[in-house]
């Protein structure tokens, strides 16, 4: 009987890699990439903006968190009317603006006033009854 030859194995995976300009190719085809980042990818695009935001970040000053405090009011129909008559003045401005900046600004406003003329404004609104009004059904 004859004997058949054994085939040779293939090459087991931790043999020496090839050499040369070919082995860079296979090693970068084969290495992981690191995952590139939006800030990275950035810093590589343009890193003339990144000084200029870095040099704008260094001269304005630092902003302080302000405590916020949620409440709540009435105000009559028409002061609201009003408030939306402002909000649209300030559109045609082109400055959009929340109600509560418009609040906010009336408050600067009021506290810029003498005090007769601030006497005076307080004087001339409705009073309101305390408390929230009765549900309408």
């Amino acid at each position: 009987m004859p004997t058949l030859a054994k085939t040779p194995a293939k090459a087991p995976a931790s043999a020496p890699a090839k050499t040369g300009a070919a082995s860079k190719r296979v090693a970068q085809k084969t290495a992981p990439k690191a995952p590139v980042t939006q800030a990275a990818a950035a810093k590589a695009k343009a890193p003339a903006k990144a000084s200029k935001k870095a040099a704008q970040a260094a001269s304005k000053p630092p902003k302080l968190k302000v405590p916020l405090v949620r409440d709540s009011f009435t105000m009559p129909a028409a002061d609201f009317e009003l408030v939306a008559a402002l909000k649209l003045r300030a559109l045609k401005l082109m400055r959009p603006t929340k109600k509560s900046e418009l609040l906010r600004a009336g408050l600067h406003a009021l506290s810029a006033l003498g005090d007769t003329r601030l006497l005076d404004t307080l004087n001339a609104l409705t009073p309101l009854k305390p408390g929230r009004p009765k549900k309408a059904d």
